[in-house]
């Protein structure tokens, strides 16, 4: 009892705290545009992806388009021609939008494709209406449909891993939004299902009974019975890794929006709490909750980013606006503390956002820029900006 009203003070006190925090949507936007547009202009070859940039260094290191990162960029890029109605921004993103083409026309490697596609020709079809960006849309909606395991109920998530049979990782909510479109734009009603059936399942293997998330789940395929779950990125597989915890959110929020399934709901906002009752006093979140090595430990700013536009756009969806509140009050409070100085970047390189974290098992791109840290920071401000405007 006594730490479940300590769990309360604290989240009230952090509640109140964000309900008084403001952030200057325009003011931060434009500084981003402006970032956007100095580093496009260096940026010639679109078949190379700014990924990271390393300690000491300045430019952004890029990869392929294979790459599980790539659309991050093009996203930039026509969020950017969206804020600013540069042409040269616009001229920019389809250059760089154009060569993913190829994910929609290849076999698929893994689940990554809605990140792939939905950020760049999505945003791309969104503001042009260009026909075109459609059919690649669609056609990269079917190819993600194929990992579908009906027996399990999930899309496969890795392939190639088969020590895991068939495998299904919380990153994968976010490629269901690409399932949910397509259904709506001519793909079909098989494409709905899968999606729903996809997080339904998760809901019931990925998610802890407390509301914290694996990182994997692997199922056996003859029967489709879960058997064990995962945490590869995270500290340890009952850790509560950051950024995995933030992709369900975005993720179960993402799904009621869809759907209006009230279940999805429900579990959006538990994930949420979880995540915020978690916060460290700075408001950001480690890369691990769980990680001894705290207050030590690194930082995820991208977990913070990708937060924030789940709790958004969960209050955005709901209808009492009351109940929600406090979810559109943490992520202004999680984008108020990303537009300082320590996390921005300023001068110091061609990213937007500092201290975010891959792999930290890996030892990989640890409290570095990384790029979708940026192009979810921009996404989280433009639905801020957007609510403003309600």
């Amino acid at each position: 009892m006594k730490n479940e009203l300590i769990a309360i003070l604290i989240a009230l006190t952090f509640f109140g705290c964000a309900a008084k925090t403001s952030v200057n949507t325009d003011e931060v936007l434009n500084s981003c545009v402006d970032k956007v547009k100095k580093t496009a202009v260096t940026l010639a070859d679109p078949n190379e992806f700014p990924k990271n940039i390393g300690h000491g260094k300045q430019q952004w290191k890029t990869s392929s388009v294979r790459d599980w990162t790539s659309g991050f960029w093009p996203g930039i890029l026509w969020y950017s021609y969206e804020l600013s109605g540069d042409n040269f921004l616009k001229e920019q993103a389809e250059k760089f939008t154009a060569p993913l083409e190829i994910i929609s026309k290849s076999p698929a490697r893994n689940h990554d494709i809605g990140f792939q596609i939905y950020c760049s020709y999505g945003n791309a079809y969104r503001l042009t209406g260009n026909q075109s960006y459609k059919k690649v849309m669609l056609a990269a909606a079917d190819t993600l449909a194929t990992l579908y395991n009906p027996i399990v109920g999930t899309i496969l998530s890795w392939p190639s891993h088969t020590k895991y049979l068939h495998n299904t990782i919380i990153d994968n909510m976010m490629n269901l939004e690409l399932l949910f479109w397509a259904s709506k734009n001519g793909g079909g009603q098989h494409l709905y299902d899968i999606a729903v059936n996809h997080a339904e399942t998760s809901m019931k293997t990925l998610i802890r009974p407390d509301f914290s998330t694996f990182h994997l789940a692997s199922y056996d395929t003859i029967d489709g019975q879960f058997l064990k779950g995962y945490t590869h990125q995270g500290y340890a597989n009952d850790s509560q890794w950051a950024r995995g915890q933030a992709w369900a959110i975005y993720g179960y929020a993402m799904c009621y929006r869809e759907t209006g399934n009230d279940v999805f709901a429900e579990t959006c906002q538990k994930l949420a709490d979880t995540f915020i009752n978690r916060l460290p006093d700075d408001g950001i979140p480690f890369w691990d909750f769980d990680d001894p090595s705290i207050p030590d430990a690194p930082k995820d700013a991208s977990a913070a980013a990708i937060a924030a536009c789940g709790m958004l756009e969960l209050y955005k969806t709901m209808g009492d606006k009351a109940a929600v509140e406090k979810y559109r009050n943490a992520a202004e409070s999680l984008i108020s503390k990303l537009s300082t100085e320590n996390f921005l970047s300023g001068d110091n390189n061609q990213a937007i956002l500092m201290h975010s974290t891959g792999n930290y098992p890996k030892g990989s791109e640890v409290d570095v820029p990384i790029i979708y840290a940026d192009y979810y920071f921009m996404e989280a401000l433009l639905r801020l900006k957007g609510l403003e405007k309600m």
